[in-house]
């Protein structure tokens, strides 16, 4: 019997322009959000079809940028299936205000858009000191923060993570590792240098399931290896639905046979349990 399904990466796109206009980071919409949109209808349905019980709607920076209305009308017509991840420009001097009105609209996670799509560069200023006042509201308010960074950015994560040990801190799509060398996986060490900070939690996506199946890597060595260093309770599974290709159950569907190596129990917690912990909304 499967285990039960929540995600926490899918993005939504409103076909209403006039009502949420386009404001993407980099001033580039991605080329995922143009051609192939999901809107909130279409998503509860996908989630519907792929057996997804909740879901934590992540912010389209690429698409969208710092609104994050449509997110929030979504969480607002659907509070019983989903919460949301807004984005918020952490160097401005307004950030903790702006962050405490989109979690006043339900809004329970925060995401950093610094590199990825629009953005070809690592963004250097992580660990800004202009961004701890946003970071003290984050903990204030109980958000978990989500990262999407390149892997050279690991060590302004690690010092972030030493700097606010309560804020939980969730790596999109792992920072990107390299596997191909397969085990012991040397060239993903980095990533796994972030096991030591109980604060840090893994993303994993399409893109880490591709890349543990390519040249000497494997589902089978990888996934163990991530488990015995991070334990199951920091691992979440994430669909990047529509941004990845294929539908939701078909992207559910290689996760579930990437991680059937994993005992019942780690697989409980990657596909539900640890998204539960990172956004207690989802808590039944």
């Amino acid at each position: 019997m499967a285990t039960r399904a929540i995600d926490i990466h899918p993005h939504i796109i409103a076909d209403d322009t006039g009502r949420y206009p386009l404001a993407p980071v980099g001033g580039h919409q991605s080329t995922w959000s143009r051609e192939r949109p999901v809107t909130i209808r279409q998503m509860i349905a996908a989630m519907d079809a792929a057996n997804v019980a909740k879901s934590a709607l992540v912010q389209a920076s690429t698409c969208y940028g710092h609104d994050n209305s449509y997110v929030a009308d979504a969480v607002a017509a659907y509070p019983d299936r989903l919460t949301g991840v807004f984005s918020a420009d952490v160097l401005a001097a307004d950030a903790p205000e702006r962050m405490r009105d989109w979690r006043s609209r339900g809004l329970t996670g925060m995401r950093l858009f610094m590199f990825g799509s629009t953005v070809s560069q690592q963004a250097p200023w992580l660990d800004d000191p202009k961004t701890y006042p946003a970071w003290e509201c984050a903990a204030e308010l109980g958000l978990s923060i989500c990262l999407q960074v390149a892997p050279e950015a690991i060590p302004q994560m690690i010092g972030m993570a030493q700097r606010f040990p309560t804020v939980r801190i969730i790596v999109d799509h792992c920072a990107r590792p390299t596997l191909e060398d397969g085990p012991p996986y040397r060239a993903a060490a980095a990533l796994m240098s972030l096991a030591r900070y109980p604060n840090v939690y893994l993303k994993l996506t399409p893109r880490v399931f591709e890349e543990a199946a390519g040249g000497k890597a494997a589902p089978d060595t990888f996934f163990p290896l991530l488990v015995s260093e991070f334990g199951a309770e920091r691992l979440a599974w994430g669909s990047n639905y529509p941004a990845s290709e294929g539908t939701l159950a078909e992207i559910l569907a290689v996760a579930r046979n990437s991680l059937a190596c994993l005992r019942q129990e780690d697989q409980a917690w990657i596909f539900a349990r640890t998204a539960q912990t990172l956004y207690p909304a989802l808590a039944d």
